[in-house]
């Protein structure tokens, strides 16, 4: 789960990272007004989206008069914003940060991130802020620092002097940024956060430590154990087939193509999204319904999967284990019924009581495409959505 900026620098600042003063605004009027409440002569408007790069596509505007911040809140607001984090779609803004100036003296990067692989938190730091981490990584690799932190002790001051020292941080601002370092690692830690990155991280030419810029990312599954973190969720930011089918537990990443999967299990979920690429085809979504999907949740999947006008056939694939076969049939065929379902749907069933999941299938009266393997319901799948879609032409 992602947050907004502002969120993510209200929750940083409970542990000691240092961040500018702002105010939120939904109209030009209050954005101009929370720059009256904080004073100066210099702000900066900022769109709230779930994506970086907002300050390249127009989401970032530096103002010094109030008309200037009234003007930059109109023709933000009610916009989609779209940057290279976002696809062509774009992210609607419907509220804005105004910031208070500041003169910055030096900008850096600062993440942390989870690397599944070794199971470890990985900080990475470069001198090179206000850049992208791939334009850094492209640009000047020689500039990245990276630390990996043990779980089993947490991280620890010397590390986080380490990358301050590597940064190339004047001896006098060391210890300001120590505290902002593990600040930021506590944070990630106790909020079961998945990603912090401070983009820019800057020093100020008054010599202060500030996290001009946030981004976090949560981990869904400790939500239930962090309520005030999942009360920040804003599903106007996400996928609204991805928000239909995960409010109703299944697991579901929506994809640009046609052909809408419904397949149990995540390993084989994948193994169908590629064969139906191997057939020529275009996947519409990965769907995983889960082990001991009964006919109810079948039912539910087909309705998220039709979220998506753009799919044109659905392949269901499941090899029961846990799940039964004549549970799925069944659930295939309510659907179908109860939805009124007018784009083809394939069909490939095996495993536990597979016998009995044909027989419903082939006994509901329904135009079903039945499949034996996955190479024949992908291949199967791809011709149907091909010949709906020039019947619907």
């Amino acid at each position: 789960m992602d947050i907004h900026e502002y969120q993510a620098k209200e929750l940083l600042s409970k542990f000691g990272v240092p961040v500018p003063r702002g105010g939120l605004a939904y109209s030009p009027e209050q954005a101009a007004y929370r720059a009256t409440e904080l004073g100066g002569s210099v702000w900066a408007v900022k769109a709230q989206i779930h994506s970086g790069a907002r300050g390249k596509a127009g989401g970032v505007k530096i103002c010094k008069t109030d008309v200037e911040i009234e003007k930059a809140a109109e023709d933000m607001l009610g916009r989609r914003l779209v940057t290279t984090q976002t696809g062509p779609a774009g992210k609607l803004v419907s509220r804005i940060y105004i910031e208070e100036g500041t003169e910055i003296d030096k900008e850096f990067y600062l993440s942390f991130v989870m690397d599944r692989a070794s199971e470890r938190i990985v900080v990475v730091a470069s001198a090179a802020g206000g850049m992208d981490i791939e334009e850094i990584s492209h640009n000047q690799p020689d500039t990245i620092i990276r630390c990996i932190v043990d779980p089993a002790v947490g991280m620890q001051a010397f590390q986080a002097r380490e990358v301050t020292f590597g940064l190339g941080v004047e001896p006098d601002l060391v210890s300001k940024f120590e505290r902002t370092i593990l600040g930021c690692y506590r944070a990630f830690r106790d909020l079961d956060a998945t990603m912090v990155e401070i983009n820019p991280l800057v020093i100020t030419k008054q010599k202060n430590v500030v996290c001009l810029d946030a981004k976090m990312s949560f981990d869904e599954n400790a939500l239930f154990r962090r309520p005030h973190v999942a009360e920040l969720r804003d599903k106007s930011q996400e996928d609204p087939r991805e928000t239909y089918a995960n409010d109703r537990g299944l697991s579901y990443v929506g994809l640009d193509g046609d052909i809408g999967c419904i397949v149990n299990g995540a390993g084989l979920a994948m193994a169908t999204l590629d064969m139906i690429k191997l057939a020529g085809g275009e996947p519409a979504n990965f769907l995983d319904i889960g082990g001991g999907a009964s006919p109810e949740r079948v039912t539910k999947s087909f309705r998220a999967v039709l979220k998506d006008k753009n799919v044109k056939a659905i392949l269901v694939n499941v090899f029961a284990g846990i799940n039964r076969c004549d549970w799925v049939a069944k659930g295939v065929v309510d659907a179908i019924k109860e939805l009124e379902i007018k784009v083809p749907v394939v069909v490939r069933l095996a495993g536990t009581n597979v016998e009995e999941g044909v027989r419903i299938i082939n006994s509901s009266g329904l135009t079903l495409i039945s499949a034996d393997t996955l190479g024949e319901a992908a291949k199967k799948a791809v011709d149907a959505a091909k010949n709906h879609a020039k019947a619907a032409a």
